[in-house]
């Protein structure tokens, strides 16, 4: 009697399996609806306050390529400093040093900073500062870079004060977004 109970069990788990592969396959096979493209200008258009550094939002148009930087941080100064400050700088210098080096990233791409769309930005506490997190460090790189005459480009942004990057000298880490829009648009 129990071993006809296995078998029955074995056969309705077989059936189902086969009975849900089936489905899948089906499934995979149904055309969907072609979402409607969004209409929009060759290059990105960027929304908010005109008395912000960033913007609200940023549109970036159909068959525009993008490219995103991984986590960069700051470049050593001095290898052999005494202090994280000797080492890599204070939160201004490190952010003013990663945002060079994302200019370098780009440009290996043919792009720009006035190409960014949006930055993700990491700051450590600041253990000089009484282990605060130095926004206005952040802040004034930033406003080295973007918003300025050579480029009025106020990308998206989000500043996240962390516990800890993974090299304890880092105070601030830099992630962009760029937007090279499709040349045969304009």
């Amino acid at each position: 009697m129990m071993k006809k109970m296995k078998t029955a069990l074995l056969m309705t788990v077989l059936l189902g399996t086969v009975s849900v592969t089936a489905y899948a396959d089906s499934a995979a096979h149904t055309p969907a609806k072609p979402a409607k493209p969004i209409k929009t200008a060759p290059a990105p258009a960027f929304y908010g306050s005109p008395s912000s550094s960033i913007s609200s939002g940023v549109v970036v148009p159909e068959g525009a390529s993008y490219l995103f930087t991984s986590g960069t941080v700051p470049p050593v100064l001095n290898k052999d400093g005494k202090t994280v400050y000797e080492r890599y700088g204070d939160t201004k210098t490190q952010g003013i040093g990663i945002l060079k080096e994302i200019e370098k990233q780009l440009k290996e791409q043919g792009l720009g900073l006035k190409d960014v769309v949006y930055l993700r930005v990491y700051i450590a506490p600041d253990a000089q500062k009484g282990g605060t997190f130095d926004y206005t460090g952040w802040f004034d790189a930033y406003a080295q870079f973007f918003n300025t005459e050579a480029n009025p480009v106020k990308p998206a942004r989000s500043t996240v004060g962390v516990a800890s990057l993974v090299n304890s000298d880092w105070l601030i880490e830099i992630e962009a977004v760029a937007v090279k829009p499709d040349s045969k648009k304009k």
